[in-house]
């Protein structure tokens, strides 16, 4: 499968002025958002999709993307959400059997702008040193003044609540258990332990991707997923077994009204959260965030569990954090990022409340953390 199409001089500018030259791949237009890296060597389309790249445009630091396409199978969520792509060179063919169509085709297909042949090298390196910035791409009027000002004007990450924008606006059971990982037609896994009962399981969406309600579902829990807005109540009368809070976009400060929600919540039942998730969690028990200088996104990060000293490689797409020494009594740090000693993981044991920073359910990514789902399954067991 070739790529086709005439090349387009695209641009790529930052808020702090300066200029890389590329060409245009997919849509052809014009974005702004938040210029962030990931640094895995595949999943373009699962980075893509997930829901906690909404208002960013990510640079890939592996140079050639593209050369295994793309496949409805691989989605992680409904849409595109990510507002750009960024890559050094875009692969000139798809060869791949499970391909369906072409990177710049399915970005195309979905109005989504891309730039590639840019020294991303160089451009990763400005963003470490000077920090994630927001940016502006065009690939129809390229005047590099106007698109400085496009960037300058973005709405800023800080303070912002995105959640809300891509959350379910109506509440829904998950019941593609069968489908473990992407692969269609795959065997349920043999190797996760069943409980002694179905689990019912309440998640809210703050921005959810489907690897975690696969994961839910294979280790035995009924999965219900409530919007970011439900209220603490009417998730109550839901009687459900445990509560889940999902990855998402953002500023998790921002977010109030998660916050009060579990705050009522915590306590009631066992509850886990995963990055977004983390962060509410850790504000609902008094905590404070702050926001990273240029985030972890990856599906190499090194964590360290701090109790039992073993090392995990994991995925990571966060660009704020819990400030560890602002944790309250009774809530210890259960994770830390081996790179920069930020907080990956917090336990509250007497809230029966867990969560961490990272993707336990990968995708793209290693497997290392699976165990964070039994966990979750053992803490249900205990309460039933």
């Amino acid at each position: 499968m070739a790529q086709t199409g005439k090349k387009v001089r695209a641009l790529l500018a930052l808020a702090d002025g300066t200029l890389w030259e590329g060409t245009s791949f997919g849509a052809i237009g014009e974005i702004t958002g938040e210029v962030v890296f990931n640094t895995s060597l595949t999943g373009y389309q699962e980075i893509l999709t997930d829901p906690s790249y909404h208002g960013q445009v990510v640079t890939f630091t592996m140079p050639h993307i593209g050369n295994y396409g793309t496949t409805p199978d691989d989605d992680e969520s409904r849409q595109v959400w990510a507002a750009g792509a960024i890559i050094r060179s875009l692969s000139p063919v798809v060869s791949n059997w499970r391909a369906r169509q072409s990177l710049p085709d399915y970005l195309a297909e979905r109005n989504v702008v891309g730039i590639c042949d840019v020294d991303t090298r160089a451009l990763v390196r400005h963003i470490r040193i000077h920090g994630a910035q927001n940016c502006a791409i065009s690939s129809v009027n390229t005047d590099g003044d106007r698109l400085v000002e496009m960037a300058r004007s973005a709405r800023d990450m800080n303070g912002l609540d995105l959640a809300i924008e891509v959350t379910t606006p109506e509440p829904y059971s998950w019941n593609d258990g069968n489908n473990w990982w992407t692969a269609p037609g795959s065997p349920a896994r043999e190797d996760i332990p069943q409980p002694s009962k179905r689990f019912k399981v309440v998640a809210y969406d703050y921005g959810i991707k489907k690897n975690i309600l696969r994961l839910l579902t294979e280790y035995g829990c009924d999965v219900h997923v409530v919007p970011a807005t439900m209220p603490a109540d009417e998730v109550m009368a839901m009687d459900p077994d445990g509560i889940f809070l999902s990855n998402g976009p953002g500023d998790p400060a921002a977010c109030d009204y998660a916050i009060d929600s579990i705050k009522t919540l915590l306590g009631q039942k066992p509850m886990f959260g995963i990055c977004l998730g983390h962060q509410i969690m850790s504000l609902a028990l008094g905590a404070k965030t702050y926001k990273l200088k240029f985030g972890h996104r990856g599906g190499n990060q090194p964590v360290q569990v701090t109790e039992s000293g073993a090392v995990q490689i994991s995925s990571h797409n966060h660009g704020f954090a819990v400030d560890a020494n602002s944790l309250p009594e009774g809530v210890t740090m259960s994770h830390i990022n081996l790179n920069d000693d930020c907080c990956e993981g917090i336990d509250a044991p007497n809230h029966k409340a867990f969560a961490v920073q990272y993707h336990p359910e990968s995708s793209p990514g290693p497997h290392d953390s699976d165990e964070l789902f039994a966990r979750f399954i053992s803490l249900m067991e205990e309460n039933s």
